[in-house]
């Protein structure tokens, strides 16, 4: 259809009505005023007019009948003809009749008539016309209230008024269809839009198409409120007082509009439901989006603590360990808790979108199912971890009570004055003493090692089925020791004889039981006999008591193998430094940090214990957590003893730091050694030594080594493990001489830089040196007029330094060595000649082809051997 705004305001004011529907012919009337200007009018507006005129009722009714009115009562017959002519060939639709109100003029009706009866026929071939003389004539045809006043009739009619109509109709319903356009447009792209990946964006987009739905909603208001205004101005016939008849031809603009607004109303309640299904969609979507989040997070964080936890040991070698596990676990359980708090709330958020009947519910259900089992999976491995380290514990404990019950057993006998037993009274004394503590401490003694396998089967490693065994094994010594002293001593009371008195060592001073070094209760692991701490040179206890034993027992002399006695020694003196350092520790180095015994220190010892104790705390973590415990393990396995110093060969560098801050010890020690500080802690430890005879035990236990492996290779010959033993030795050695070396290293003044970055040093002596300058081979003749210097050459991996040894003036303490540095040759331009004419001991160095030459002379022909095999690996590592 052609619209009312295509057509020029004029064009329609002077060629456009169109009148009802009521003649009797059911059809409609166009009426085409008297204006002569229609025939001016190209013929495609014609049509355009004609098309759009009819369009209007064939929009409501099918096979529509038209009849034109031409009023040319002032026209003529030429005008008429033209007009007829258009009409003919572009009318559109279903012409009924043509009724021409011909000129009034004399001569333009004669020239109309004669005209159109020789043209009749034409016409009525293709238009129906009839031609009307005058009004009257119209009214025989036409009802009077279907024609307006112009032609004779009552119609009221404003031809500019039903132009606005028009227009207005027309532009209403071009709005409904750019509404429609509209919604189908934001239909499209709410189905077609993927989403993207990220939260902020989806809310965002669904922020924004809420808002585009709130104003395309303002819009339907607004055309909606249009057409209802547009309708008001239309007078809907009353359905009470018109006939059915009368209904059925109500005004085709007053249904025009009213069926535009209802399929308004259809679009904005599709489009409702629609946006409500979108907006759910969309907000299940987001929220989905949110739970996969949240689940993905804990998840990953679950998986994380659950990789920790499987790091975590469920076992331990000692009580302090295993209660320290206990206790990171027990921190650890309490950020899994919080953890798994966190998932029980995801779990609890799936819940509730499920009970909403979200569209993704399997997806949020199965993901539920996965969070839980995550978290109770955790919870069960930490759980479960926990009670084998409680049990383990209890282990600990148990085998705890019967070492210290062993070490209170074994202390019983040691205190025994033998002087006092040999009468009938001491020996009965002594036998009761020995009943009376067999009898409280035989739920130790008597422990069943089955029973200990049994009970704690599941919890049992090799290190724990180690620890039972030793145990067990020094509960069946102190036993036999019991024994074997219960024989003894009713052997006296039935001979009434006075027995062979034993030279033996025993404690000094026996109420020193208080002391936290002599107390059973404060031993590590249990077993450090009490003569072994303070005699600087002890006999063994195992050796003391293989004597007692021999001279005493019913049985005769019993001799373990002197394998088994070596392993027992380094063991037991083993603990007794492990004390010593706990004490040191304790009595000492804590009590700096006492604020009660501040006001006793001097002010040049505050805030230097680092200084003064070095790296002890170190070195003791290390005895006490992990080396007394690997070497306790071998009392089952003696063949492990060399495995367990090769597997911590590493460990043991820390006594190097140790040996180099010495000096600084003992400067700090000799000025503060008479303060009221260190005397009041040697009195609580109750002390015969002062600090410095202690700050000395790891000094002296580094050496105490490699003679106990020493002696324990030397009967090995034919047990397991004596390559690894050899192994060990040789790697202690290395360890005592670089400790040396590097205690001579510290003592180097004079070098500018930094001696750390030559390297690590190899070796260091003292040799005779003669230098030559000059290219060639050096002659001996030339070099003997000269006196050799002395110098003390450092051997390091990059350099060869050579320096002067100074002995330093001072007393006692106070004299110290120390090296002047002279000059470095770089190991890189370095060569060597091993023989010398004129002494073997003698050997040549040579740097930068030769420009310098050194002859240097060792003390002995093994050590010059040393140091050129030495200098010789370097040589070859460098050319490799």
């Amino acid at each position: 259809p052609i619209c009312a705004k295509d057509i020029s305001d004029d064009l329609m004011k002077e060629f456009a009505f169109l009148s009802g529907g009521r003649g009797k012919d059911k059809a409609w009337i166009i009426t085409l005023p008297d204006n002569a200007r229609f025939n001016e009018v190209p013929e495609e507006i014609v049509s355009k007019v004609l098309t759009y005129l009819t369009s209007v009722p064939s929009q409501h009714e099918s096979d529509t009948k038209f009849i034109l009115i031409l009023d040319r009562r002032l026209d003529t017959w030429t005008s008429v003809k033209m007009t007829l002519q258009k009409i003919a060939a572009s009318f559109p639709g279903n012409l009924h009749l043509v009724m021409v109100l011909r000129p009034t003029g004399f001569f333009q009706r004669t020239f109309t008539d004669i005209g159109f009866r020789f043209s009749q026929e034409d016409f009525l071939l293709k238009l129906p016309v009839v031609m009307l003389s005058s009004v009257s004539d119209l009214l025989t045809y036409i009802d009077e209230q279907q024609l307006t006043p112009e032609f004779g009739g009552t119609l009221e009619y404003c031809h500019s008024e039903w132009v606005v109509f028009r227009t207005a109709i027309e532009s209403f319903a071009l709005t409904v269809k750019e509404i429609a356009q509209m919604l189908q447009s934001f239909g499209t792209e709410l189905a077609e839009t993927e989403l993207p990946d990220d939260m902020y964006s989806i809310e965002r987009i669904l922020a924004l198409r809420t808002e585009k739905y709130y104003q395309l909603k303002e819009d339907i208001t607004a055309v909606t409120k249009e057409g209802n205004l547009l309708l008001s101005s239309f007078e809907e016939p009353d359905s009470r007082e018109c006939s059915q008849d009368q209904h059925s031809e109500r005004p085709g603009d007053w249904e025009t509009v009213n069926r535009l607004l209802g399929q308004l109303h259809e679009m904005e309640t599709a489009f409702d439901g629609f946006w409500e299904k979108h907006q759910l969609k969309m907000e299940q979507y987001l929220q989905l989006w949110k739970f996969e989040q949240s689940f993905q997070e804990v998840k990953n964080a679950i998986e994380f603590l659950m990789g920790q936890q499987v790091e975590l040991p469920d076992t331990g070698d000692s009580v302090p360990q295993v209660k320290q596990r206990l206790k990171d676990l027990g921190h650890f359980d309490g950020m899994a808790q919080d953890l798994i708090g966190k998932a029980q709330v995801v779990i609890l958020h799936g819940h509730q979108l499920a009970a909403n009947h979200h569209y993704a519910l399997n997806l949020i259900c199965q993901q539920c199912n996965e969070l839980r089992h995550h978290s109770d999976v955790l919870s069960d491995e930490i759980k479960r971890k926990q009670m084998r380290l409680q049990k383990t514990l209890d282990l600990h404990t148990r085998l705890q009570q019967a070492l210290q019950c062993c070490d209170e057993g074994a202390y019983l006998l040691a205190n025994q004055q033998m002087d006092k037993c040999q009468s009938k009274e001491g020996a009965q004394k002594a036998l009761q003493d020995i009943e009376r503590f067999l009898e409280s401490s035989s739920a130790y003694l008597n422990y069943d090692p089955q029973a200990l396998h049994y009970d704690f089967e599941s919890v049992l490693t090799s290190e724990l089925k180690c620890q039972i065994q030793s145990v067990q094994v020094k509960l069946e010594n102190v036993r036999s020791m019991f024994e074997n002293r219960q024989s003894c001593f009713k052997k006296l009371l039935d001979k009434h004889v006075r027995p062979v008195q034993l030279v033996a060592p025993r404690p000094e001073n026996p109420p020193r039981s208080k002391s936290p070094l002599f107390s059973p209760k404060h031993g590590v692991n249990g077993w450090p006999p009490p003569w072994d701490i303070v005699r600087p040179s002890s006999i063994s206890w195992t050796y003391f008591m293989s004597l007692w034993d021999a001279r005493f027992s019913s049985k005769g002399p019993q001799s373990p193998a002197k394998h088994s006695h070596v392993i027992n020694e380094l063991i037991e003196t083993e603990r007794v430094y492990v004390e010593e350092l706990f004490t040191v520790l304790t009595g000492y180095r804590a009590e700096m940090d006492n604020p009660a015994m501040l006001i006793l220190m001097p002010p040049v010892l505050r805030n230097r214990k680092d200084v003064l104790f070095g790296n002890m705390p170190e070195i003791y973590d290390f005895h006490n957590k992990i080396f007394l415990h690997s070497l306790e393990s071998c009392l089952g396995a003696p063949e492990r003893v060399g495995f367990c110093f090769l597997d911590r060969v590493d460990d043991f560098q820390m006594y190097e730091k140790y040996c180099q801050n010495k000096p600084r010890s003992e400067s700090l020690w000799r000025q503060c050694s008479e303060s009221t500080f260190f005397q009041e802690c040697q009195r609580k430890l109750e002390h015969k030594l002062g600090l410095d005879s202690y700050l000395l035990k790891p000094v002296q236990r580094l050496t105490k080594y490699q003679l106990l492996l020493k002696e324990l290779l030397k009967y090995s010959t034919s047990c397991d493990g004596v390559q690894e033993l050899q192994e060990a030795l040789v790697a202690m050695l290395d360890l005592l001489k670089s400790v040396n070396d590097s205690m001579h290293q510290i003592s180097i003044t004079g070098y500018d830089g930094d001696l750390s970055e030559l390297g690590k040093v190899l070796m260091q002596g003292s040799f005779s040196v003669w230098t030559g300058h000059r290219k060639g081979p050096t002659k001996m003749k030339d070099l003997a007029r000269f006196k050799p210097m002395q110098r003390h050459l450092f051997l390091y991996e990059k350099a060869l330094v050579f320096c002067k040894k100074r002995e330093e003036h001072g007393d006692g303490y106070d004299k110290t060595s120390s090296y002047s540095f002279k000059h470095f040759l770089k190991m890189n331009a370095v060569g060597i000649t091993e023989n010398v004419k004129g002494d073997h001991r003698k050997f040549e160095i040579w740097y930068s082809g030769r420009e310098e030459v050194y002859v240097v002379q060792a003390q002995t022909v093994d050590l010059k051997m040393a140091w050129l095999n030495e200098i010789r690996k370097i040589l070859f590592k460098q050319q490799e």
